[in-house]
């Protein structure tokens, strides 16, 4: 190219100030912008062709008309300037960048058709390309202007022509998304956003402004991104993890994004040094204009002042920019890391094995709330672990720029700084590791106590958890925050008095060793990079403590992501086997099963069994025999080491143990099959649940709560039945499920579900049981002992065979007749049991009818065909139980605060306070001692005089350092410390005071997220944000103070920005606080589904319905992640609108200063001053509301954690003047007076106007239908519930005059549901602690465990896993015997005690409770199994919560017409008696 200007292709021109050369300018400068436009288009254009177009709007078709018809004027007006030069022969300093343009024009025409009918946004490319084009033709005609225009005025008229018409085009491309004509309302705006408004966030304005004028609810908020929904996230997470470790499949699952944040970090880094430079150019230029003010030829131009302050406010924006998109990046993979892992962490949850499931669920929930939390955070900051050195780098290469070598002696300092700070970060390290475990600790107990709750109150054990919690909270985990708090303060104190020292040691050597002047334009660039590198140090330890919390959370993850998963090929199934009767659905061929993959002993040994379609199998045997341990085998939840096992279709299960999901009735059975309303209500029928469903407020479509505890044992168990019935699999597995109802509904169970004329009468069955009630009607029979099948064949051949073990068990227990409908254990809970009415189970006459006609119903469907499987689950937002979790709205009320820092200790809030002020104070005067400094300088000319100045600097800086370590070691160890106990204390004192009706209501997940996510915001979060927020006010503070006494008319910008400022933090505020509230409360379900599911572990297993689950917990996932990325979004919302008004603060300061400077004259120090402080504005007032608005959103845990405290308790636990005297009770009368009561208020009463005596020493049956209020009445004993009206006397005391604690500490009890804790066999039988050896020794003896615990390796020390899932159901219940005996109390009280045990074991133990250790002991048995109270002194016949009947059992049967006497004869007793 070829330059015809005499100043040729140099860049700047010798002939003009401040100005480009013309050749320069068209040839490379616009010429450059063309081509890269050009190019670009070209490119796109390509990309875009082959796509296909969108349906597009009139409205959005009248603007492409518009803009095509605007570019193409505006490619002749371009076209027509070429042709007029070369037709004219006019001179152009470059012809060929006149050429460029219009070809270059005509391909942004095509650009731009080809993107507005195949994309939905506006194009970057243009909105970028207009503004700079149109600043570069300015340029040029400025330049023009200057050289005389006259020759070129029709050239510049059509020039500015194109670009304006350009322009317009622009201005119509940048109105917004494009209108589609399929647009639906909802849809995520960052979609149709155009640039400008993803780097202002502009698309979260609407938001803000209804923020701002009513609370935001969930239905505000927009759906998510695709790419970002949890099921993508967690797949790409799933890829890279078969391919990587954890660390690097993180990385190449989400880092993409990451990687264009690093590089918008450097960027904004090096923006962020360019300030320095740039103020050092200005105060340069406003000396040298000083000087020559009077001398026209030599003075600089007065444009280059503007122009330095112009680029000083652009680079500030694109800073702005930069950053935000930086955050922004960082947050949404932080986000995206956190949905990968919590899917990756619960579908690995969903195949552990067994020796895995060591692990308690508290820990694998921790795995998910704070290590998954944790790498969230690692990604937010982690890039400063890169930015970080740069920046310091960049620091030094300018300050050695102003201050030559004397710099280096920083550089020293820093050095020398960082092993110091590695040293520091290894003791924290090693700190954090452990309290980890103390918080690991108390989670496991507090989860063990919520799931143990009944029992604890039953038994009257509060104090001794509230022992264990509180030794594991008080002595372990607030001595090492102590300990932590100190660290972290000197610290944080060492780290911002670093760059003081820095600042110090560097003057004082530039002082002494150069002779060159230290005058305000070196000193003020110089403060301002200290100050800048300020923030990379801070931040720096924060983030390597981030990074070493970061490792530890990987190490504990990618344990449990490689840990051992079931054996896949522990069985064999062929999925869609269609088998037809006969065929055989189960084989077993002599194989051996082990719970644990090392044990050398397999628990099940040489299995044979062979179930075929419509057979009915039993299995029987002695407790902790291995009858569940073969159901677990067919569902594949054992090791196999031998043999094979095959299962051809599908199963079903309903476990020993019911698993209810909170979820509705309805929703409980369907199980997440297709509703078919025939079979459903066959099966309501036969599973004998119409009349429960006819009394729950909204029959099948009631909401149960966690672990079905609105619903009675019997219930439950009928409801588990259910779903197995449902689902019509080819083979059923039943786990002894007729065990918790009354026999009279175990009849009508078996008959028309279980037996052959019921439902499942073509299905395969395996039915576990202890009962020989319905023996003679199954088609085969197994008897297991000690993991062995002793014996299998029909009844009847194996009963012709006197020495088998089954003949003997008929002979031993009556001849098959219901003498035992067993039972197993249960949680029957308050609310719990329906009452039903006598005639709900018609006579025997009606039964057969019913019978015949289902028999009749069944015919026509040789076998139901299966139950289909939902495609997709209805996305019913989880409701978070029975109770919603509590939300405050709108400003967290002062009363919060001011009890946040009553229990922080005001004295020490005070002291904080004046602390923090003084240390602002003394780095103040640190500056104005240098700006004094700097013109004494300028005065003398030399460095003369200095160590006075220095002296003064020095002692300044120091003691900003140590108050700053004073203020921060009051506020962490002092008064953080305080209020983390005060606030745990009264949180667990007040759940351990709550009514059991309360746990009901409550979802344990819930709590469980006060005590781990809030607790650890009050931990450590709360003291850093508040002390945060004390140090920028304070920073705050003193910048304008200084600003304003040293410049006043700057006071008066401060009135328009302050009225923007409390704007924006009005939008602001208001919208973030009800964000993350919402986002805090839809986490909780995240947390609820996670721990409901590892509970039901084998249930979803035997159902196949792993990704039903997994899908179900990515749409809570994906809730939340609605809520938590407008949270993100609104911050960079605030930063972008707060940052650019202080890039106006510094563009207004320097505009200012120049019109003074040209009108009057001004000096450079203030300037400098002035403007070193203007730079820092911007960063501390956003920091100002940025941690306002921080405390504001984690005080919401104090809130919580108070609404917590302030449930209502129940009574006393004890009443001083109601003691009872020495050992009570001593006799243990018991007589009720009138007694009412009901479960809450508002509900009816479940025992009415009742009034009996029972005699001490005497044995009292209880019994009576499902929900006659037997279950009832143990409760009002204990006082779970409180009388309405009237009282219960023991020993003549009134129980409502005695304390809680005293009354059931003197009462014993072993409750239907046997809970176990983790710990020691001892510490489950004597948590208290109160018991010698010996005695406990004893007691496992009478309630026959002795043997068995003698055969444990540690014997009373043998650990009892995490629900006592190391026991079988029958040795848990016999454990709690052995806790009742142990008691010796006078009054004692069996719920259903012995359903689990096998009938020997049960016979043996009916003989203790008739022996001598109970003889002069007060007995209360409620029973299913009329012959366990057959022998009673009494019996009490409940009926709909009246007393019907009390008297002997001799009497009561002899009369035909008693209620008793219709019970036994339903239970096939009569004949026996």
């Amino acid at each position: 190219m070829e330059c015809r200007n005499k100043e040729g292709w140099r860049t700047v021109s010798s002939q003009r100030d401040f100005d480009l050369t013309p050749c320069f300018e068209e040839g490379v400068l616009i010429a450059g912008i063309l081509a890269a436009v050009g190019l670009l288009a070209v490119f796109k254009t390509l990309l875009l062709c082959v796509q296909t177009p969108h349906s597009i709007s009139r409205t959005s078709t009248l603007y492409l008309r518009a803009k095509t018809a605007l570019l193409t004027v505006s490619v002749v007006a371009s076209a027509a300037n070429f042709l007029l030069i070369v037709l004219s022969h006019k001179s152009v300093p470059v012809l060929p960048s006149y050429v460029l343009e219009p070809v270059v024009l005509s391909t942004v025409l095509l650009f731009t058709y080809f993107n507005h009918t195949r994309t939905e946004t506006a194009s970057t490319i243009l909105l970028i390309f207009w503004p700079i084009y149109v600043v570069a033709v300015a340029a040029w005609t400025r330049t023009i202007v200057s050289t005389g225009i006259q020759p070129y005025i029709v050239i510049v008229a059509l020039r500015w022509t194109t670009v304006g018409i350009g322009a317009l085009s622009y201005i119509l491309e940048s109105m917004g998304s494009q209108m589609r004509a399929d647009s639906s309302d909802k849809e995520n705006p960052v979609l149709t956003a155009n640039a400008y408004s993803l780097w202002t966030f502009s698309w979260m304005t609407p938001l803000m402004k209804k923020g701002a004028s009513e609370f935001i609810t969930e239905e505000d908020l927009f759906p998510l991104v695709p790419a970002d929904e949890s099921v993508n996230l967690g797949n790409d997470l799933k890829r890279a993890m078969e391919k990587y470790t954890l660390w690097k499949a993180l990385f190449v699952a989400y880092g993409g994004q990451y990687a264009i944040a690093a590089g918008l970090k450097v960027l904004q880094d090096i923006l962020a040094f360019a300030q320095p430079q740039l103020l050092r150019l200005l105060l340069a230029y406003i000396s040298i204009y000083q000087e020559t003010r009077f001398d026209s030829d030599n003075r600089p131009s007065n444009f280059e002042g503007f122009a330095i302050a112009v680029l000083m406010f652009v680079a500030s924006v694109v800073q702005t920019i930069a950053l935000n998109q930086y955050f922004q990046r960082t947050f949404e993979t932080g986000m995206r890391v956190r949905a990968g892992l919590v899917t990756a962490i619960y579908t690995k949850a969903l195949v552990l094995s067994n020796d895995e499931r060591t692990r308690a669920s508290g820990d694998i929930v921790n795995l998910m709330s704070v290590d998954a939390t944790r790498l969230q955070d690692l990604c937010t900051y982690g890039l400063i672990a890169i930015s970080g050195p740069l920046q310091i780098t960049l620091a030094f290469i300018s300050l050695y720029n102003l201050l030559g070598w004397a710099a280096f002696v920083g550089v020293a300092i820093m050095v020398v700084s960082i092993p110091l700070n590695t040293f520091i970060a290894r003791i924290l390290k090693r700190m954090q590791e452990q309290q980890m475990k103390n918080r690991d600790k108390r989670t496991r107990l507090m989860s063990e106590l919520l799931a143990n709750i009944k029992s604890i109150k039953l038994y009257a054990w509060e104090y001794s958890f509230i022992r264990k919690i509180s030794e594991v909270r008080n002595n372990q985990e607030l001595k090492l925050l102590r300990k932590i708090g100190i660290v972290t303060s000197w610290n944080m104190a060492l780290w911002s008095g670093i760059p003081l020292l820095v600042a110090f040691s560097s003057f004082a050597t530039a002082a002494v060793t150069s002779s060159k002047p230290l005058t305000s334009d070196v000193i003020f660039p110089a403060i301002s990079l200290f100050m800048l590198l300020q923030f990379p140090l801070a931040m720096f330890s924060q983030v390597t403590s981030n990074i070493i919390e970061a490792i530890v959370s990987v190490q504990r993850l990618s344990s449990f992501l490689t840990a051992d998963e079931l054996q896949p090929d522990a069985r064999k199934v062929i999925e869609n086997a269609e088998p037809q009767c006969g065929d055989e659905v189960l084989s077993i061929k002599d194989a051996d099963f082990t719970w644990s993959k090392t044990a050398v002993e397999p628990t099940l040994e040489g299995v044979h069994l062979s179930v075929k379609k419509g057979e009915l199998v039993g299995i029987l045997g002695r407790v902790g025999a291995g009858k569940t341990s073969l159901l677990s085998a067919i569902i594949g939840e054992m090791t196999r080491k031998e043999g094979e096992l095959t299962v051809s279709g599908t199963i079903a299960y309903a476990p020993q143990s019911p698993w209810i999901l909170s979820a509705t009735v309805r929703e409980n059975i369907l199980f997440s099959h297709e509703y078919d309303e025939t079979f459903y209500s066959l099966v309501i029928e036969g599973c004998a649940l119409a009349q429960d469903l006819a009394l729950l407020p909204n029959g099948d479509l009631t909401e149960v709560g966690e672990k079905g505890i609105t619903l009675s044992g019997g219930q439950r168990a009928r409801i588990s039945l259910a779903r197995a019935v449902y689902a019509r699999a080819d083979l059923t597995l039943l786990d002894d499920c007729l065990a918790a109802v009354d026999s009279h509904v175990a009849r009508h169970v078996f008959d028309n579900v279980i037996g052959s004329n019921g439902l499942l009468s073509t299905k395969a069955r395996i039915l576990v049981t202890n009962s020989i009630a319905f023996i003679s009607q199954f088609d085969h029979l197994a008897f297991i002992r000690r993991g062995i099948i002793l014996e299998q064949g029909s009844y009847l051949s194996l009963l012709a065979n006197p020495n088998s073990e089954i003949a003997k068990l008929v002979k031993g227990h009556g001849t098959g007749s219901n003498n035992s409908g067993s039972s197993t254990p249960f949680a029957t809970t308050s609310g719990s049991a329906t009452p039903m009415s006598e005639g709900e189970f018609r006579d025997k006459g009606k039964e057969s009818d019913y019978a015949a006609t289902l028999a009749e119903k069944l015919r026509h469907r040789s076998s139901f065909q299966k139950a289909r499987k939902i495609a997709e689950v209805a996305t019913h937002r989880p409701t978070g139980g029975l109770t919603k979790e509590h939300r405050e709205q709108g400003r967290v009320k002062i009363e919060v605060y001011k009890q946040y820092i009553q229990a922080a200790s005001k004295a020490g809030f005070v002291f904080f306070l004046v602390t923090t002020i003084a240390q602002q104070a003394a780095s103040v005067l640190a500056t104005l001692t240098l700006r004094y400094w700097g013109e004494h300088n300028r005065e003398i000319g030399n460095n003369s005089g200095m160590f006075k100045y220095l002296l003064v600097y020095g002692c300044f800086s120091l003691s900003s350092s140590l108050l700053g370590a004073i203020s921060a070691i009051t506020m962490w160890v002092y008064c953080a410390l305080r209020s983390a106990r005060y606030l745990h204390d009264s949180m667990l004192d007040s759940l351990m005071r709550a009514p059991l009706s309360f746990f009901e209501l409550t979802p344990t997940g819930r709590l469980l997220n006060l005590f781990s996510r809030d607790m650890y915001v009050v931990d450590q979060i709360l003291a850093r944000v508040i002390q945060g927020l004390c140090r920028t006010l304070a920073i705050c503070l003193s910048i304008v103070a200084v600003i304003g006494s040293s410049f006043p008319p700057f006071l008066i910008a401060l009135v328009p920005l302050g009225w923007f400022y409390l704007r924006v933090m009005k939008y602001y505020l208001a919208t973030s606080r009800e964000l993350k509230r919402i986002d805090a409360v839809t986490r909780s379900p995240i947390f609820a589904w996670f721990s409901e599911s590892l509970a039901g572990l084998s249930t979803i297993r035997a159902f196949h319905q792993q990704s039903i689950f997994v899908a179900a917990n990515q749409r809570r996932i994906d809730h939340n992640q609605i809520c938590y990325l407008p949270s993100i979004s609104v911050n960079r919302w605030l930063s972008v609108r707060l940052e650019f008004v202080g890039a106006l603060i510094i563009l207004t300061v320097a505009f200012l200063a120049m019109s003074a400077l040209i009108t009057t004259g001004v000096d450079a120090g203030l300037v400098g001053l002035v403007l070193s402080y203007a730079l820092n504005t911007t960063s501390s007032l956003n920091w100002v509301v940025r941690s306002a608005s921080e405390v504001e959103q984690n005080i919401v845990s104090v809130e919580r954690v108070l609404h917590q405290t302030e449930v209502s308790p129940e009574a006393p636990q004890e009443i001083p003047e109601g003691k009872p005297a020495g050992v009570w009770p001593v006799e243990g009368a018991i007589e009720f007076r009138n007694y009412s009561t009901q479960y809450r208020t508002g509900l009816d009463l479940v025992l009415q106007d009742i009034s009996l005596k029972i005699q001490a020493k005497k044995k009292i049956g209880v019994c009576g239908r499902t929900g006659a209020g037997k279950s009832s009445l143990l409760l009002a004993l204990f006082r779970i519930i409180e009388p309405v009206s009237g009282s219960i006397f023991i020993d003549s005391v009134d129980i409502t005059q005695v304390g809680l604690h005293d009354l059931r500490s003197g009462l014993s009890i072993v409750p239907q549901s046997p809970d176990l804790f983790e710990g020691t066999l001892r510490e489950n039988i004597d948590p208290i602690g109160e018991h010698s050896d010996i005695s406990i020794w004893i007691a496992l003896q009478q309630a026959h465990l002795k043997e068995y615990v003698e055969s444990l390796p540690g014997k009373l020390d043998a650990p009892v896993r995490e629900g006592g899932s190391s026991l079988s159901s029958g040795q848990k219940q016999l454990l709690c015997f052995a806790r009742a005996l142990l008691r010796k109390s006078k009054i004692l009280v069996l719920d259903e005690a012995t359903s689990a045990v096998d009938l020997d074991t049960d016979q043996a133990i009916q003989a203790i409770i008739r022996g001598p250790a109970f003889a002069d002991v007060t007995m209360l048995t409620i029973a299913h199994r009329l012959n366990t109270i057959l022998e009673s002194d009494q019996v009490l016949v409940m009926d709909m919560g009246k007393v019907a009947e009390f008297d002997t059992p001799a009497n009561l049967l002899a009369n035909t017409s008693s209620i008793f006497y219709s019970l036994a004869k339903e239970a096939g007793l009569i004949s026996d008696i």
